[in-house]
């Protein structure tokens, strides 16, 4: 049986992560399957089945490193001294190495080894994934050598692939080891998932948006707020909620407060089961900045969810899917969308058809043939 290692920063709550450990269950089937994170004791860790092993280089989440210390030597560690965590923890023990995530995770699994097949995931804008600033520009240039040191490349969208190239304009791998292959998820555990019960009640008498996303700059949740208080302010009523954390959070916390909409505009935090919350609300949102592609759209179609997106790389997502509105990436955009949402809130109800349409088999197929039997 081929030995596959899947690496990732950890098995937080997060797109890549849930896409990864389904992923993972599904190819244990065929394949002896690690999953090889920086740091452990993720929330999705409990969701691997008894098939896919798992292996840590720290022992404690993130977030339980100390501040001045650990977090910022952890991922430097990690960059200096590649080579000698790479030959410890992963050299020489599988047949095919696969850095599922952007980032240190990549830079680690890029060490020499030229006996093993290596591919690297790409799961997000790689122009904008690392900001705009001084570091950015450092890891862009770090990672163009990087990902040369791959035989395969995948992105999660088209539009991805597009960006990429533009970004990395000297690499050696040839055009035909780049390849696109759109995110997995298992459809019966979502579904499953979505009967159980919420701790929040949705006020039935309004109309109610949900967003489930990290809150991070590139969701757009800020500019969100500021859309919500106007149309508010234009008469219709309407309740937002998002599920999710992350370093934004008292800065949003801040805008509702000032923005007076803290009986309208919820932050209900993570939750480990978005998808009886998703279920329940009127129209599922991303309104980011940008995407990679939006995992959680395909979660939302198996719901047969009402969509509304910006204008990024997640209209991959929605091609096809007729219970959809994509606005214009703006603020301006976003909020003349919403409007015609809700002037025409009647006649986007009736979307259970969607549900029983959804298919994503073949992704299994295009990843064993990536993998190779």
């Amino acid at each position: 049986m081929k030995k596959i290692i899947f690496g990732i920063t950890g098995l937080t709550i997060g797109g890549a992560e849930r896409v990864l450990v389904d992923l993972a269950n599904k190819l244990s089937k065929d394949y002896d399957i690690t999953i090889f994170t920086l740091y452990a004791k993720g929330e999705l860790e409990k969701e691997l089945n008894e098939n896919v092993k798992l292996k840590s280089l720290y022992n404690k989440p993130y977030k339980e490193l100390s501040k001045l210390g650990q977090k910022v030597l952890a991922p430097l560690k990690v960059l200096l001294f590649k080579n000698s965590i790479y030959k410890k923890n992963i050299k020489g023990n599988y047949d095919t190495e696969i850095a599922f995530l952007e980032g240190p995770i990549t830079r680690l699994f890029s060490a020499k080894n030229e006996k093993v097949r290596k591919i690297a995931w790409i799961h997000n804008d790689i122009s904008l994934v690392f900001g705009q600033g001084i570091k950015s520009k450092i890891k862009k240039h770090l990672d163009e050598k990087v990902y040369d040191k791959y035989n395969d490349l995948v992105f999660v969208s088209k539009d991805n692939l597009e960006k990429f190239n533009k970004t990395y304009t000297n690499l050696k791998i040839s055009e035909g080891h780049k390849k696109v292959i759109y995110n997995y998820i298992d459809k019966e555990r979502i579904i499953k998932k979505s009967n159980e019960n919420i701790d929040v009640s949705f006020d039935k008498d309004s109309i109610n948006f949900i967003t489930v996303a990290r809150l991070v700059y590139q969701k757009g949740i800020d500019r969100l707020i500021k859309v919500h208080k106007k149309l508010i302010e234009s008469g219709y009523k309407h309740n937002f909620y998002i599920i999710g954390d992350g370093p934004e959070r008292e800065k949003l916390e801040k805008l509702i407060e000032e923005n007076n909409v803290g009986n309208s505009f919820f932050l209900i935090g993570q939750k480990e089961n978005p998808y009886p919350y998703a279920k329940q609300a009127d129209y599922f949102c991303l309104l980011s900045r940008f995407e990679g592609y939006g995992m959680v759209l395909e979660e939302a179609k198996i719901l047969g969810k009402n969509i509304i997106i910006t204008d990024t790389a997640a209209r991959e997502a929605v091609e096809g899917y007729s219970n959809k509105y994509v606005l214009e990436n703006t603020e301006e955009g976003i909020y003349n969308g919403l409007l015609k949402v809700l002037e025409d809130d009647e006649k986007n109800r009736n979307s259970e058809e969607m549900k029983e349409q959804y298919d994503n088999s073949n992704i299994i197929k295009e990843v064993k043939e990536l993998i190779g039997e």
